[in-house]
């Protein structure tokens, strides 16, 4: 299997005795090569030495007279947003514990291109290097927003919204293209661009590229793939086994407890918890729902020991899925904060 995501920066990263990654130097140097910080034609002298005193020592402290100096206010605001999230990984003890620890307190302090990054380098450490490509690409969901496409047959399809804008906006339309446009479009025009169990090696080949589009409908592999992914993600982070599988809806009298899996969907469920009528235009944006299921109950609250946990992702109303995987993390019914 290829090494995949190479650019993430996972290869620069160590691995500790406890399975964590380690922050290494070469990791936090890899993000002044980044085009908010890389130096162009036009910075000052102040902004370009700067950039050579951190790449020689990553660490170094940075006085408040050095970003003053640098001529252009944005270069100097890009590199106090890098410093402080230079710090945030340099302090902790892993960079799990980093990221946990990025959405505690009083909210995300960085931009949410770093917080997908370090999303991406762990989801690669999570898969290792024995990855299925319906898991990988299953996986760039939870670090990269989807555009979504209900089909007139059903079938409800994601690929990458990014890539989707670059093909609009160029006016390159491919078959990935037309579908997410066009929601007319027959689905044998875009099987070329549909991920599947026939075709899974050739993600290996473009696995960078971002360009190829899954089904998500319950029963597809791709789904199922998902549901591996945040079993993984679950275990890794918090040490409990879980059983993720989609379901078909909420028919539980004793509902209680609920995660949502993005923003749109946490407020569709609690409304459904609460009994707020949700109104078919919401209803229709949710995409998945799911049950979670503790393998032991002990990890559990124990006011609500077996009882299951559900889940749900949906897409907003520009059409666009935006996972937040630390939800998963974050809001769990556990005996133990972890």
């Amino acid at each position: 299997m290829p090494d995949f995501w190479p650019s993430c920066g996972f290869r620069l990263l160590a691995r500790g005795g406890d399975g964590r990654l380690t922050v290494t130097d070469a990791f936090l140097r890899s993000f002044l090569a980044r085009p908010e910080l890389a130096p162009i034609p036009e910075s000052c002298v102040a902004e370009l030495a700067l950039h050579d005193a951190l790449s020689a020592t990553p660490r170094r402290p940075v006085r408040d007279d050095e970003l003053a100096a640098i001529a252009d206010a944005d270069a100097a605001e890009n590199y106090r947003v890098f410093l402080r999230f230079r710090d945030r990984l340099a302090s902790a003890a892993s960079l799990e514990a980093a990221y946990l620890g990025l959405f505690r307190g009083e909210g995300v302090d960085v931009p949410p291109l770093f917080v997908h990054q370090l999303t991406q380098v762990l989801l690669r450490h999570v898969l290792g290097d024995a990855a299925e490509p319906l898991e990988a690409r299953a996986a760039e969901m939870l670090f990269r927003p989807q555009k979504i496409a209900v089909l007139e047959d059903g079938a409800v399809m994601a690929a990458d919204d990014a890539t989707v804008e670059l093909h609009s906006s160029t006016g390159g339309f491919g078959s990935l293209g037309e579908l997410l446009r066009n929601q007319n479009v027959p689905t044998r025009s875009i099987d070329l661009d549909v991920l599947s169990r026939e075709n899974a090696a050739s993600y290996w080949d473009r696995d960078e590229r971002f360009d190829m589009s899954v089904m998500l409908n319950r029963g597809r592999p791709p789904l199922d793939a998902l549901c591996r992914v945040l079993e993984r993600w679950v275990a890794h982070f918090l040490g409990v086994r879980v059983r993720i599988t989609p379901e078909r809806r909420i028919d539980d009298d004793k509902w209680v407890w609920h995660v949502g899996l993005d923003a749109e969907a946490s407020a569709i469920l609690n409304d459904l918890y609460n009994r707020v009528e949700v109104d078919e235009q919401r209803m229709a944006r949710l995409l998945c729902l799911f049950r979670l299921d503790f393998e032991d109950a002990a990890d559990m609250r124990p006011a609500i020991a077996g009882r299951p946990v559900y889940l749900a992702m949906a897409m907003d109303a520009q059409q666009r899925l935006k996972l937040k995987p630390q939800n998963l993390l974050l809001n769990l019914p556990l005996t133990r904060t972890q």
